[in-house]
């Protein structure tokens, strides 16, 4: 009689606590989508207090939609470039946006969607410098980049005789080219259309609209999850079709005068 009492009120326990644990609405349950994104990309993937902007969070946003999950459901998630990989690898997010760009290198250890843009390596000057054309233009001027970027290295092998300066973060750059510190910075032309847009730089700066690279913008994920990237794919797809992805290009970059080059908007690739 004892055994079965224990029994029965164990029972009523174990349904008292599933009842609560699937009624939860907290906010932390396992319902929310964890989103890895940058925190520091003025028009692709800004924090500012509570508020997230950008094109990757308008991407992610519109993705998530389409997955099921509402916006207050998304838990977003500060995402470093060097850290990217783990995050993936250790489930501590479900998919990236923040300029991920897709590498065979990169494939090795996680997986990809998309892309959701082709955006390519350019040159952000002030407004009234008409000298700066593009990579051929820049010997003896002032470059800047950050330290131990690709970006850097790729015009510096390019252009031996430019001077490049390297600084800790892009910001430091921008402030460097509006001070006339230096001539020209460089990345991609993504994240350099996002600093012009900026209220503070609007009409002192210009993207110059040559880009001399490829980079294909991704949603990563766990590696081998080929139904969640059919699922981003076909949300890419609609995204375009129904003219959000335009209307998110243009509210994020268009403030700098920018135009998504060559290849935009992309079709996304076949998930492995």
């Amino acid at each position: 009689m004892n055994i079965r009492r224990i029994g029965a009120a164990t029972a009523a326990v174990a349904l008292a606590l599933g009842v609560s644990a699937c009624g939860s609405d907290d906010g932390g349950g396992e319902d929310q989508l964890k989103v890895g994104i940058k925190f520091d990309q003025p028009g692709l993937g800004l924090k500012e207090g509570n508020d997230y902007t950008g094109l990757d969070v308008d991407v992610a946003r519109y993705i998530a939609d389409k997955l099921g999950t509402p916006e207050d459901e998304i838990e977003w998630v500060q995402a470093p470039s060097a850290q990217r990989e783990t995050l993936l690898e250790t489930g501590q997010v479900d998919m990236i946006v923040a300029t991920y760009s897709i590498t065979d290198s990169r494939k090795e250890k996680v997986g990809f969607a998309g892309p959701y843009f082709i955006a390519g390596q350019d040159l952000l000057v002030r407004s009234d410098d008409d000298s700066i054309t593009g990579p051929d233009s820049l010997d003896g001027k002032r470059l800047c980049s950050v330290t131990g970027s690709t970006s850097a290295q790729t015009v510096k092998e390019q252009v031996p005789g430019v001077n490049l300066q390297e600084f800790g973060t892009y910001s430091e750059c921008v402030s460097a080219l509006v001070s006339n510190a230096v001539d020209a910075l460089t990345t991609d032309d993504t994240i350099l259309a996002g600093y012009a847009a900026q209220d503070q730089y609007q009409g002192q700066l210009k993207v110059v609209g040559e880009p001399f690279s490829e980079e294909r913008y991704g949603v990563g994920i766990a590696k081998g999850d080929t139904e969640m990237c059919e699922q981003i794919n076909e949300a890419i797809r609609e995204m375009i079709s129904d003219g959000s992805w335009d209307t998110a290009v243009e509210e994020n970059l268009g403030a700098a005068g920018f135009t998504p080059g060559e290849g935009n908007p992309p079709e996304p690739e076949a998930c492995a």
